[in-house]
């Protein structure tokens, strides 16, 4: 028999193994991520790999703000706009599980003074944005011509887009509605429900809320390529600040600013059921029907991106923030960045293939 010693050498094998190809695979993504940011101009960058519900690689690259020649940090803050969803749907299920909303009722059962066209959409088909409703933003902003009150005003005089439940049509009017949902059964406002509840739990103290107007200390600034319409030369390969507005009643739609290391520790929490139950993970994950019986494009409050042979789930916001899950495979890739146009959601695949390798 051998002695101890060298059996437990041989024991560890498939851990030292599993170790260096990790450690390959984390050499391969810094070299993916690094091109990505030369190729596109990314000025600042975030990036985290978490395999087994365990953060495996966690770096920031660039500058917070360019101007200034500050640095991105692990502690910069970056806006995640439309990733702010998936926390909105964790959101409703938890009030799912403590028997404060049921996701089969109408809005109306919540939320009194609606037209009578949205009184029967049902909570769940607004997390999956197959509600029907009509936007209250279009590409200027707000609709209305005034503010938030003169937006509302406006969207619910407009006619419905489509029939309930007859189509994916994505709009922010579904997440404004869930952000009342939430602050009427929770008894607070929707973004202290998020602290309380999920970013207490998950460990996220850097985590809040704001946009371009707003003075968020330690957030990044965006930039953009975008032309602006000068006649100035090589004006369309100008970097130029991107100024973005997220009103406070859409807040549950696009306004969190975060990092990918309490991105990692949310995510993990919620692999691990501390957050929600994972029967209730799992039905979040699954696509919303249509009334065809064909799947939607979203789950409650995520793109599902695919569901077979294994699952993928998103996050994705602004064209410049992205998370990517892949449950089936242990796997999940943040990426959040400081441009305007990067769409770190084309990369993750690629980085999300050298670990499945």
């Amino acid at each position: 028999m051998l002695p101890k010693k060298y059996l437990a050498v041989l024991l560890c094998l498939p851990c030292l193994a599993g170790w260096a190809n990790t450690e390959e695979a984390n050499k391969s993504a810094r070299q993916l991520i690094q091109r990505a940011m030369k190729e596109q101009g990314i000025p600042g960058l975030q990036f985290a790999v978490i395999k087994d519900e365990q953060v495996v690689l966690s770096e920031t690259y660039g500058l917070a703000n360019v101007e200034n020649h500050v640095p991105a940090t692990r502690t910069t803050l970056f806006p995640i706009n439309s990733a702010t969803k998936t926390f909105t749907g964790v959101a409703m299920m938890q009030l799912a599980e403590a028997g404060l909303v049921d996701l089969n009722a109408p809005v109306s059962r919540y939320l009194g003074e609606l037209p009578e066209a949205w009184r029967g959409i049902r909570i769940r088909q607004l997390l999956g944005h197959t509600s029907g409703l009509p936007d209250i933003v279009d590409q200027t902003g707000l609709i209305g011509g005034g503010g938030e009150r003169e937006a509302w005003q406006a969207v619910k005089a407009l006619p419905m887009a489509a029939a309930v439940g007859a189509q994916f049509a994505y709009n922010q009017t579904n997440y404004g509605l869930l952000a009342q949902v939430i602050a009427r059964q929770a008894k607070v406002p929707y973004e202290q429900y998020l602290a309380q509840h999920q970013f207490g739990p998950a460990n996220m103290p850097l985590s809040t809320f704001g946009d371009s107007y707003d003075l968020v200390p330690n957030a990044a600034t965006i930039y953009s390529y975008s032309p602006r319409g000068t006649l100035a030369k090589d004006d369309d390969h100008r970097l130029s600040r991107w100024i973005y507005d997220m009103p406070y009643s859409l807040w549950a739609g696009g306004g969190m600013q975060t990092t990918a290391d309490e991105v990692a520790r949310w995510l993990i929490a919620l692999s691990k059921g501390k957050l929600i139950s994972k029967a209730q993970l799992r039905a979040m994950w699954m696509p919303e029907k249509l009334n065809s019986g064909a799947d939607g494009d979203w789950g409650a409050g995520w793109p599902v991106l695919q569901t077979a042979p294994a699952r993928q789930v998103a996050g994705i916001g602004g064209a410049r923030a992205a998370f990517i899950v892949y449950p089936d495979e242990g796997l999940a890739i943040i990426v959040l960045t400081n441009l305007a146009g990067a769409n770190p959601q084309r990369l993750i695949p690629q980085i999300a293939k050298l670990y499945k390798d």
